[in-house]
């Protein structure tokens, strides 16, 4: 009976340690359920030690306005070139550690989704420049997809190609970053994005001759990490001028991923002003056949005409496959010129502010006219504008700074 008895504690003690191995998957449904979406870290005290939700909206908005006042400090105390033709590789770990459930579903499920939305943000920041996709696994890095300027194009290649498996090499995706990056005109901007998810690298030969080759080629490499901080990681960003920081969950990777799509500042030694010939081509009709330059296939209808060579190409910008010539559209041109002149941030409307009988007059925003006023006609989180004096909702403020570049105070000002 006592060897009976011992030999059931041990199988329990089996058992549990199991249920640690599988994730806790022995536990209770509503165990789980509390396990995987930590519900209690989405509650706050109030002042009368009340449990709350936390009103993620104004945390939202908070990150949001203190990244934006950095942005315009460093502006503001520097004289700086915004890298407006931009050529990114961004560079995705798939390796064995992108397996990892720290994150939900997966490191490798979050990356692609994140980049994703990246891709697109990016393409909406810079109208005019180009992305590439490197995948890094089985210590091999493979290009997945050429410099150009579809979003589509890359994100579909991206989703095809979610496998994990080995290890990552740090050296062999710069070693082919850098040969690519290396042929890119001088007014280009050569950018690298790795999103790391290993704790080591598996490298081939020197790593760090190919980090002086990557500085020498004024390639600006940034590091994401989705585990802990590496010292190769950090000495990398630090000797090409790019960022390096460790996201601690999915909300800040997506932050710090998100902080990369606005032009950064060019190196002041290598900012040089150079003239850019480009062509405007033209929409070709539905019924014309003609072949695709860049997939060398026969296509009906749809894409444009090179005005120099009369090459067709399939989408815009992009560079004619023939004469070389860069072509683009006039919307792409008009869209990047608020990057040269950005709005300034809105200011805040204090609590002492609001006692102001001028404050309280305003009682809905100018933007999309909803109340600014809370239950019980209290005013609520107010922004205004510095030039126009005109009052926003936090939403507004976000929209007119990052989609629609335009306060709509100053421009009924101006025409008026």
């Amino acid at each position: 009976m006592n060897g009976g008895k011992k030999r059931l504690n041990g199988d329990g003690e089996e058992e549990d340690e199991e249920d640690d191995v599988n994730g806790g998957k022995g536990r209770e449904a509503f165990e789980r359920t509390y396990a995987d979406e930590r519900s209690w870290e989405s509650l706050q005290e109030d002042e009368s030690g009340l449990l709350r939700p936390i009103d993620n909206t104004s945390i939202y908005h908070a990150q949001y306005r203190r990244r934006l006042r950095s942005l315009a400090a460093t502006a503001a105390t520097s004289r700086i070139q915004k890298g407006l033709i931009r050529y990114l590789y961004v560079v995705i770990d798939l390796s064995r550690a992108a397996s990892e459930r720290d994150y939900r579903p997966s490191r490798m499920v979050v990356v692609a989704k994140n980049v994703e939305s990246f891709i697109r943000e990016f393409f909406d920041q810079n109208p005019l420049s180009h992305i590439g996709l490197v995948t890094i696994k089985d210590g091999v890095a493979e290009c997945l997809t050429e410099l150009g300027g579809s979003p589509e194009s890359h994100i579909k290649a991206l989703m095809g190609k979610l496998q994990c498996s080995g290890e990552a090499s740090l050296q062999n995706a710069l070693d082919l970053v850098h040969g690519n990056l290396n042929q890119i005109p001088s007014y280009g901007h050569r950018e690298v994005l790795i999103l790391y998810s290993a704790l080591s690298t598996c490298d081939p030969g020197d790593i760090m001759e190919t980090i002086q080759n990557c500085k020498k080629s004024k390639i600006r490499c940034s590091v994401i990490g989705l585990s802990a901080e590496m010292f190769i990681c950090k000495h990398l960003c630090q000797e090409t001028g790019g960022l390096y920081s460790v996201a601690m969950d999915e909300s800040h990777f997506k932050e710090l991923l998100l902080e990369h799509a606005p032009p950064p500042p060019a190196i002041a030694e290598f900012a040089l002003s150079n003239l850019i010939r480009m062509g405007f081509p033209q929409l070709v009709s539905e019924s014309s056949v003609a072949i695709c330059s860049c997939h060398k296939e026969t296509k009906l209808g749809g894409g444009y005409t090179c005005p120099r060579c009369k090459a067709r190409v399939c989408e815009l910008p992009t560079e004619c496959r023939i004469c070389g010539l860069t072509l683009v559209s006039s919307p792409h041109l008009a869209r990047s010129y608020h990057h040269l002149f950005p709005i300034a941030p809105f200011n805040d409307v204090s609590s002492s502010k609001q006692s102001n009988s001028f404050v309280k007059q305003q009682k809905s925003c100018f933007g999309c006219q909803k109340s600014l006023l809370n239950p019980g006609n209290k005013p609520g989180l107010s922004v205004t504008c510095p030039k126009c004096k005109k009052f926003f909702c936090l939403d507004c403020d976000i929209y007119i700074h990052e989609s629609l570049h335009n306060c709509p105070g100053c421009e009924s000002f101006r025409h008026s």
